[in-house]
Formats: C-alpha cells, sequence, structure tokens
C-alpha cells in the first residue's frame, strides 16, 4: 500500500537526521523560536467565507510529474496575489519531489502562512517544520496511534503551531476529535489506492461540532468543487493540482475564490 510505504520511506529519513541532529537537539532549538500564541495558520481559516489553501506541488504518486517547470517561489507568491490564505508546501522527496528548501524559502518570501505538507510519523518532524517556518504541520489518522495524535498535536501547539488533522473515515473522524483536533481534514482521495469521491468531505461534515474549522482536501478541478465545499459549510478547500496545471495560476485562483465567496 502507498501510504505504509510513504510513511517507511519517512521514518527510514527520519532516523538518517536524527544521527546527524539529535532529537533532544532539534527539540531544543525548536523551543527556543517565539511559539507566539496567534496561530496564524487557524486564523487565516477562520476568515470571513471559504478560504483557499493553495498548493506547491511537483509531483504525486497517482498523477508522477505535474509540473516539470517548478518555479516554487513564483508559484507561492502568484497565490499569495491572487487571494490564497495559506499555502501548503510539499517536502516529501520521493514520490512527490518536495524539498525542505522549497518550505523554507517559501515561508521566507511571503506573508502567508505555510503547512507543512509531509507524511509526520515521528514528533522530529514537528520540530523541523518549525525551524523551516511552517506554520503547521499535517497529521494523519491512518498513520498514528491515538496518542501518537494527542502527543504530535500537543507539541505542535507548544511550539505555536497548528496541526490540520486528516481523516478518511467515521472511525478516524472519531479519533481526531477524541485527540483534541482544532482543525479537522477530510481527504478526498483515499490514501490507500488514491482513487478520489468528492462526496467523502461532504459525508462526514456533519460528524465535525461547528467550534471545530474544517478542510476539504483533495480532488478540486474547478469552480463546482469549491461550490459544493461553500454548500456544505467547510471552511477551507486545499487545491493543487487543478491550480499547479492552470497556465495562468492567478487566473484560475481568482475564478475560485469567486465561486467560494
Amino acid at each position: 500500500m502507498i501510504l505504509e510505504e510513504l510513511a517507511a520511506a519517512a521514518r527510514a529519513r527520519v532516523v538518517q537526521r536524527k544521527k546527524c541532529v539529535p532529537y533532544a537537539q532539534i527539540l531544543e532549538q525548536a523551543k527556543a523560536l517565539p511559539a507566539g500564541q496567534d496561530f496564524p495558520f487557524a486564523q487565516a481559516l477562520r476568515g470571513p467565507g471559504l478560504s483557499l489553501i493553495c498548493e506547491v506541488k511537483k509531483a504525486s504518486p497517482s498523477k508522477g510529474l505535474i509540473a516539470p517547470d517548478f518555479p516554487y517561489l513564483q508559484i507561492a507568491e502568484d497565490y499569495e496575489k491572487a487571494g490564497a490564505a495559506a499555502v501548503s508546501v510539499l517536502t516529501e522527496p520521493q514520490w512527490f519531489l518536495g524539498s525542505d528548501r522549497y518550505l523554507q524559502e517559501i515561508a521566507r518570501k511571503i506573508r502567508l502562512p505555510v503547512l507543512r505538507k509531509d507524511f509526520t510519523v515521528d514528533p522530529y518532524m514537528i520540530c523541523e517544520a518549525k525551524l523551516l517556518g511552517a506554520s503547521a504541520v499535517l497529521l494523519i489518522c491512518a498513520l498514528l496511534s491515538d496518542r501518537e495524535l494527542r502527543d504530535y498535536r500537543e507539541l505542535a501547539a507548544s511550539l505555536g503551531l497548528s496541526a490540520l488533522v486528516e481523516a478518511h473515515t467515521e472511525e478516524e473522524i472519531r479519533r481526531a476529535l477524541a485527540s483534541g483536533a482544532e482543525i479537522m481534514g477530510v481527504n478526498n482521495r483515499n490514501l490507500q489506492d488514491f482513487t478520489v469521491d468528492m462526496h467523502a468531505a461532504e459525508r462526514l461534515r456533519r460528524l465535525v461540532p461547528s467550534g471545530v474549522l474544517f478542510v476539504s482536501e483533495s480532488g478540486v478541478q474547478g469552480t463546482k468543487e469549491v461550490a459544493a465545499a461553500r454548500r456544505m459549510g467547510a471552511d477551507a478547500v486545499l487545491v493543487g493540482e487543478a491550480l499547479m496545471r492552470a497556465p495562468n495560476r492567478c487566473a484560475a485562483l481568482r475564478a475560485l475564490r469567486e465561486a467560494a465567496e
């Protein structure tokens, strides 16, 4: 299964990085940075209407190479200029061809909050996200135990980072809420086989209380999906491939914003 492969690769990366910088050291470095209590990623999603989280993504396991030409800083700046609420940056290097450097440079370049989109399997990766300049991390229920979900979310919060807790089933929604999730994401893409069901978020929306931010992730191709997310009462949608493939990213994003409003 691809999700298990992604998780195994992430664990292997962490093992190697710990040989250079032990966990105790990177935790100390992360805690030495200002944490703040404003949580800009969550604040961005609480804005009026439906917020757009726009993704900087070069490739994916299901679609292969998406952006042969990949001016990642310009892409992030285009998103900011055209009205994105936040930017998601892939840092997984093997299947998504992401890089920590992309996130670090983007976080320095734009004013929007940045989500580190990776397969978080160790608290080490949360500390890395803080040092790279991220405002939020992704926690996938299918990869983490109940204890890990709570501990990782609390570690992120202690560092001033929001946690987007991702689910795909009713049981995962229950587990996420029990962990104290404040931002709940439903992935319309099944990470076991990468099939897309655009009704997944709609079906699970009713299980998430109004006080918890709700994000519909994946599968957004255009204004139709954005309008559907607005009708279901989502606080945000995460849009990746549609914008990455658009001939004019700014025009495409402005069209999505109009549908969101």
